[in-house]
């Protein structure tokens, strides 16, 4: 099977996780069958064998499903990173994280792995005030450059607030859920279910509408 990644791209992916901090966790699941699946497990595995603080778990959806309910993952390929202490986070990819949304996943990784994100202590209380369940989808697709900053801003409000799950979906396999919430322009970052903000917003636009909830 041809790599996804040439030689150069892994070693400079090599390189950004030399600077990962505790171990990772990525838990998949996928459908048989399922050429969006097969893309997101090779990803995946080529991205762990550069690392081994990264692990990676494969389930398949049907025959794991409760499983998978646990981590509210309903459909495949989707996939949760936990921490080093197999804890959930809230931080969720739905679809295939390649072109730029590679980006989008290398930040989650290291973040998880305890690498600073560069927020100061006043922005951090803000989020960790937060007290009301959030629910964060951020649909992109891999041609966009501007959807990692988006996905980032999401997954990062997650990690630092357990209230708070995010969730990247990847528009054109998840083509139904993009009708649902009439995605016509990505990123679009959808909370609650009810609140909208269109194209890559700093993360005070997501707390200015996590307000209203």
């Amino acid at each position: 099977m041809e790599k996804l990644m040439s030689q150069d791209v892994e070693k400079q992916i090599k390189d950004i996780l030399s600077n990962m901090i505790q171990p990772v966790k990525l838990v998949l699941f996928t459908r048989v069958s399922n050429e969006p699946s097969d893309l997101t497990e090779q990803l995946l595995g080529e991205l762990s064998a550069l690392n081994n603080k990264i692990q990676l778990e494969v389930h398949d959806i049907n025959i794991k499903a409760d499983l998978a309910k646990t981590y509210d993952i309903t459909d495949a390929p989707s996939f949760v990173i936990l921490d080093h202490n197999n804890e959930d986070r809230g931080v969720k990819f739905s679809g295939i994280p390649l072109g730029h949304e590679i980006n989008s996943l290398l930040s989650a990784i290291m973040e998880m792995s305890g690498v600073d994100f560069g927020y100061d202590s006043e922005l951090i209380e803000k989020i960790k005030k937060i007290d009301k369940p959030v629910n964060i989808k951020v649909f992109v697709t891999m041609s966009c450059p501007h959807c990692p900053g988006a996905v980032q801003s999401a997954h990062r409000l997650a990690m630092l607030n357990d209230n708070i799950k995010a969730e990247m979906i990847e528009a054109q396999t998840y083509y139904e859920l993009s009708t649902k919430y009439n995605v016509t322009g990505v990123p679009k970052i959808v909370i609650n279910d009810k609140y909208e903000l269109p194209g890559n917003q700093p993360v005070e636009a997501f707390l200015k509408e996590i307000a209203k909830i």
